[in-house]
């Protein structure tokens, strides 16, 4: 089993690596890249495990980022830690048994706490907004706020009309939603200090643009997550079943 699962922490890091960079289309916001290739971790992370799935995505992610911009610290400190915990953490909550209303608990407070933390920069830093995404500080906080509610939206018909999945759509909001925070964050501090002329950054990043990189980052990646990952893990239980998990 040991075997198997380090092979398939070398494939899932080979695909995410490739297909991430072929997918990307060259669109990166804040220093992050359109990404619809997440939903590689995700499946081997419900396969084979929440360990395949990080170690796969962190691995991947390192290569791929090397073959973009080159800046090793950068994919460490942000790209690797992210991908990291994220898959780690969605590849864990969708192979548990879920308590409902822990979850609700747990949302509520958790979320409530990161709403509030991610949005305070912009909140009270509009013209430092405005200059650099060209959106108002309202518009911004509008568009971070309906990120939010359409993920719990997307967790609820999930839970609603196609139970069997349900785990998933909450991992998959989970981890992702907690990969796209670290992202955001690191990011920003890196580039309070890693900028230079010639650097990937050419100036540091204004702390209001945290809430903008969440939002791109989750926006972009969890529509492909929710809907390529339960077809791609039914082909593949269907075709290997020795694959699937007892209960």
């Amino acid at each position: 089993m040991k075997a198997l699962r380090v092979a398939m922490i070398g494939i899932c890091a080979a695909l995410y690596a490739v297909i991430g960079r072929l997918t990307d289309l060259g669109i990166t916001v804040g220093g992050v890249a359109f990404w619809p290739a997440a939903v590689i971790p995700a499946v081997f992370s419900v396969l084979f495990g929440p360990w395949v799935g990080g170690a796969g995505a962190a691995i991947g992610i390192f290569i791929r980022d090397m073959l973009f911009h080159g800046d090793a610290l950068l994919s460490l400190s942000a790209g690797v830690t992210a991908n990291f915990t994220g898959f780690l953490i969605l590849g864990y909550i969708a192979r548990t048994n879920l308590n409902w209303k822990r979850i609700g608990t747990g949302a509520t407070i958790g979320g409530a706490t990161i709403i509030t933390g991610l949005l305070l920069p912009t909140v009270l830093l509009p013209a430092e907004t405005q200059a650099y995404t060209g959106l108002s500080s309202i518009n911004s906080t509008i568009l971070f706020i309906a990120t939010v509610i359409v993920s719990i939206l997307i967790i609820t018909a999930v839970a609603r009309f196609w139970p069997e999945w349900r785990n998933y759509g909450v991992a998959s909001v989970t981890g992702l939603g907690i990969g796209s925070a670290i992202i955001a964050i690191v990011v920003w501090a890196y580039s309070q200090v890693f900028f230079s002329p010639q650097g990937y950054f050419k100036a540091p990043i204004p702390i209001s643009l945290i809430p903008i990189i969440f939002t791109w980052t989750f926006a972009t990646e969890i529509p492909f997550i929710l809907l390529l990952g339960p077809p791609i893990i039914k082909a593949c239980r269907r075709a290997f079943p020795s694959i699937t998990r007892k209960g």
